[in-house]
């Protein structure tokens, strides 16, 4: 972790935070999701690092450390693809290896199907390659009181947060997204309200992780994260993509216990093969007890996967 070194890129308007380990011509490109920050990606860095890649993680803009726009409220996904193919331009890098996470999953699969000349390998964790408005998701199967519509309403999600201090914001987070169901309020709830005070965290993340995000997310605030992903419109009309084909090599990671196989439809779509529509070259690997967080859950499983992907394909 000592080796990872900081620094500010001038990416499109904003200071994007950009840590980074190794050296050479092979890189890989870390990006995450949320309640997540580059320190998500600490393990696989040093991990793949250490197998003579250059591993770059970043905040994307609005998180941690990186600057805020000046227009948050019209800020889309689509910023963050732009600011990832920015980004490599900037630091002279061709090509990557691009892996993403939860929502950073979607400039990580977007980005090989607009420019397959500037990724050598695409691994996403969590979240399999989704065309962005026809999504293999039958959202009118999931409850009212879901999280993520909770989040897409207008000053609500502030006032549940404002409730706490941000600290135990993400402590309730990461406690409640590290379970296999969905997260559901009565109507009488709040999402925070589904978080017992005296449930402790998950035995993988510490109280100095969570210290480390809370300094991040103190510093950036709430607010641009409940913007993207939860209240950006993602239209392939943004990207002129209709019936996407990403030809670089890809692996998908996915915890048999993550949340998000509970959204209908999901499951079917990775299970049945249907995601090698667009992803013909994909692998996938189940890890068993894995939440949405394997990452951080099972570092040395995921390092393992990521790392061999890379050596079979010599990317």
């Amino acid at each position: 972790m000592e080796q990872i070194q900081h620094r500010h890129v001038q990416v499109r308007g904003v200071k994007l935070h950009v840590a980074e380990i190794g050296s050479g011509p092979k890189v890989v490109l870390f990006l995450h999701g949320f309640p997540e920050i580059w320190y998500t990606w600490r393990h696989q860095m040093v991990a793949v690092a250490n197998k003579g890649h250059r591993a770059i993680a970043i905040d994307f803009r609005g998180y941690g450390l990186s600057e805020q726009p000046a227009e948050p409220e019209k800020a889309t996904l689509k910023d963050l693809v732009d600011d990832v193919v920015a980004l490599l331009d900037s630091l002279s890098i061709d090509k990557a290896v691009l892996v993403g996470k939860d929502f950073g999953a979607f400039p990580a699969y977007v980005i090989p199907a607009l420019h397959p000349q500037r990724v050598s390998g695409m691994i996403t964790v969590g979240v399999p390659f989704m065309q962005p408005d026809a999504s293999p998701v039958q959202f009118h199967l999931i409850p009212k009181g879901f999280y993520m519509s909770r989040f897409k309403e207008p000053g609500r999600a502030e006032a549940d947060f404002g409730r706490f201090d941000v600290k135990t914001v993400i402590r309730n987070i990461y406690i409640l997204f590290s379970g296999s169901e969905l997260q559901v309020a009565a109507d009488d709830q709040e999402i925070m309200d589904l978080v017992d005070p005296a449930t402790p965290l998950p035995p993988w993340f510490s109280e100095e992780d969570l210290a480390a995000y809370a300094s991040l997310y103190e510093k950036s605030g709430l607010h641009f994260p409940l913007q993207i992903p939860y209240r950006s419109r993602r239209s392939s009309e943004d990207y002129h993509l209709t019936d996407p084909k990403i030809s670089a090599p890809s692996l998908l990671i996915m915890g048999e216990k993550d949340y998000f196989l509970k959204f209908p439809g999901v499951e079917d779509y990775m299970r049945t093969g249907a995601v090698k529509h667009f992803v013909p070259d994909l692998d996938i690997n189940f890890i068993a007890e894995g939440t949405h967080f394997v990452p951080e859950q099972f570092p040395e499983r995921v390092n393992q996967l990521i790392t061999s992907f890379l050596d079979k394909h010599g990317i």
